[in-house]
């Protein structure tokens, strides 16, 4: 056991390089590593010991920490795919580590997020590289501990390059804006998949449709920003952020939740209110609001309310245009024939919508856990309706919006 190791651990970026110095093969580190799923696996041992082993094409750079509240392992690779790889695969039942997730994170990095059904903390870690093959295997051997010993070793590394993924604010936009701007946000992304369905993931399905609504609008000559254009995950400060950036006149996060409560079915558009309109709504903006703990991010001493100066703002002006832009919406889905939710409007706390400046929906294009909504999600034809419907209700608003405008100023 080499716990002297661990004094450390925590702050310490972990790299491959030391062993993969010792091999020809694999001094370019930066290269694409492949994960191999039959040579990975995480099991449960004697004595509260719980070994890790991710299997790699070559050795990359890495690192290791501990996140507490909830329980969480994180391990950060350098250039590692994990396309091949379900949780399944390496955890088929939940143990001491309970879940495992992993994806995308950052450009050129990747995460494992692993939660923890007790305080565990590493006691070895190690990446040793077979010199003939270059084949790379993360080894990491994890031992019960005491929640005060779980707790003195987490926190996220003090690496400000690190962190920009969780809080960087992007640079002010220069020059003057010409055009109606619209900044949408594809909901989920990287590590975080969001709603699944056998092999098919909300963050997979919501990319798509942005870049389709994208496309409508910018026919229609109207700018459009997203928060992320690939699978890779954005924080949910960071995504308001990039609306800002691109002063954005409008914020539309899209999502396709999974939600057995009430046997949730069909598109639904929300608003912000610091009460959810009921529980199964309070139930899905919890799970939204989630997305940066499922992604292994350090939440500490981050204040999860609307502040009250922000939401008195929000009132005066944006409150009532976002819920105009809402109505506008539903009736544009409508009109193209939805299938559209019983209560198609409704309001909730989403972490998203909690610009005071501009006027934000979340949409819930359909539910993954509707077989209806799911056969019409992977519809092209369906959804080349709804982009449509969208988009012309998005064009509508802005002329009425606009028209508007002089008696709000008055």
């Amino acid at each position: 056991m080499i716990r002297a190791f661990l004094q450390a651990f925590c702050v310490a970026v972990l790299c491959a390089s030391s062993v993969c110095a010792q091999n020809p093969n694999a001094s370019n580190l930066s290269a694409l590593a492949r994960v191999d799923a039959a040579r990975s696996s995480i099991t449960d041992g004697w004595l509260g010991r719980t070994d890790i082993r991710i299997a790699l094409s070559q050795g990359v750079p890495f690192r290791v920490f501990l996140l507490n509240d909830p329980a969480r392992l994180v391990i950060d690779f350098k250039e590692a795919d994990w396309a091949t790889l379900r949780p399944a695969m390496i955890l088929p039942e939940p143990g001491r580590v309970s879940a495992v997730r992993f994806g995308a994170f950052r450009p050129g990095w990747s995460r494992l997020v692993a939660d923890l059904a007790e305080p565990m903390v590493p006691v070895e870690i190690g990446m040793p590289v077979e010199e003939a093959s270059g084949k790379a295997t993360l080894e990491i051997m994890m031992e019960t501990a005491s929640e005060e010993e779980f707790a003195s070793r987490s926190g996220t590394p003090t690496d400000g390059a690190w962190a920009a993924a969780l809080t960087q604010k992007p640079a002010p936009k220069t020059g003057k804006k010409k055009k109606f701007t619209v900044a949408l946000d594809p909901g989920h992304g990287g590590l975080d998949p969001g709603a699944e369905h056998d092999d098919i993931f909300e963050k997979d399905l919501m990319l798509a449709f942005a870049r389709a609504l994208r496309e409508a609008l910018l026919r229609m000559g109207i700018e459009v920003v997203l928060t992320r254009d690939d699978d890779v995950f954005v924080a949910l400060e960071t995504r308001v952020a990039i609306a800002h950036q691109a002063r954005a006149d409008i914020f539309i996060s899209l999502h396709a939740d999974s939600l057995r409560q009430g046997g949730a079915k069909g598109a639904t558009v929300y608003t912000l209110s610091t009460e959810a309109s009921d529980t199964a709504t309070a139930h899905l903006a919890a799970r939204h609001n989630r997305s940066d703990i499922i992604a292994g991010a350090d939440l500490t001493g981050s204040d999860d309310q609307v502040a009250s100066i922000l939401l008195d703002l929000a009132r005066q002006e944006t409150e009532p245009r976002s819920t105009a832009l809402a109505d506008a919406l539903v009736a544009g889905m409508t009109q193209a024939g939805g299938p559209m939710n019983r209560r198609p409007k409704r309001q909730a706390g989403f972490s998203v919508l909690k610009s005071a400046d501009i006027p934000s929906v979340l949409v819930e294009i359909g539910f993954l856990s509707s077989e209806r909504d799911l056969k019409n999600l992977r519809d092209p034809v369906w959804r080349a309706v709804m982009v449509d419907a969208m988009a012309e209700a998005i064009l509508l608003w802005r002329d009425s919006d606009a028209a508007r405008a002089p008696l709000v100023r008055q």
